[in-house]
């Protein structure tokens, strides 16, 4: 409908976290480096951010970066049981999960020595870890981290949460959880200059060069998406196909200000 209309290859704003348009703002870099120093040094990271600030597309862009030598496990669904967590790291490292508990362990080990062995690295990331249903879970998590050789953790650990996964980590009961966390990074939303930034890049990415968003458009999406990626994507996606409606070769203001009441969102 509208690409052809704005001279678009594909789709800018899409809803799938496609590590192709990751803007990189200073925030987004840093916490790439970090997730990245985090594989290299074998290190225990935790990456929080708002909803929709862009963690689940830094950790494809980090799964893209890594090597046939890293053995990358990312689980979408962290609400489950320790059981549950230890059967589906091992079947998703190439093990067949046994059903006795110290059974379990013993694969988990065994697969990480042979992971190892192989020159190979094991990596877990948990997605939206904040949604861990049990304190059991943190802490089979931690018990995890313990699988190591003298001076080499066999398996790294990446937690990617909202603000209240750093919030729960800092209670007393997660001390010892919180206490082996190497690298710690939270992403805050983007100011006005990189939301426009960020709306160039992604126009770039799907083909198209010229200005779309004209300077009072960026400033009306950074106030009703008050810096958030994915809120920009909703409000620019669908300011398009109001642009292209209306037949109008740029998006102003208007266009995003009837869009934001239809979506509902306010002013901040």
């Amino acid at each position: 409908m509208y690409r052809e209309f704005y001279q678009l290859r594909e789709k800018p704003f899409g809803k799938t976290p496609d590590p192709r348009f990751l803007y990189l703002s200073q925030q987004h870099e840093e916490a790439l480096a970090r997730l990245r120093f985090a594989v290299e040094e074998r290190e225990f990271m935790v990456l929080t951010g708002e909803i929709g600030s862009g963690k689940t597309t830094l950790s494809r862009a980090l799964i893209d970066s890594v090597g046939p030598e890293v053995k990358l496990v990312l689980l979408y669904n962290p609400r489950l049981s320790p059981t549950q967590l230890l059967r589906s790291l091992i079947q998703s490292l190439g093990g067949q999960p046994r059903s006795n508990r110290n059974d379990l362990w013993e694969e988990l080990s065994d697969l990480l020595f042979e992971l190892f062995e192989a020159g190979k690295q094991a990596v877990l990331i948990v997605d939206e870890a904040q949604l861990i249903p049990e304190k059991a879970t943190l802490d089979e998590l931690r018990l995890i981290t313990n699988f190591q050789l003298d001076d080499l953790n066999l398996l790294t650990l990446i937690l990617l949460g909202q603000p209240e996964l750093r919030e729960r980590l800092r209670r007393p009961g997660y001390r010892a959880l919180f206490q082996r966390v190497g690298l710690r990074y939270h992403l805050g939303p983007l100011n006005q200059e990189e939301t426009g930034k960020y709306l160039r890049h992604r126009l770039r990415v799907a083909g198209r060069e010229q200005e779309l968003f004209n300077p009072g458009a960026v400033e009306r999406i950074y106030a009703y998406s008050q810096g958030l990626p994915r809120l920009i994507n909703n409000l620019a996606a669908s300011a398009l196909l109001e642009g292209f409606g209306r037949e109008q070769d740029q998006i102003g203001p208007e266009i995003v200000t009837d869009i934001a009441r239809e979506l509902e969102l306010k002013e901040e």
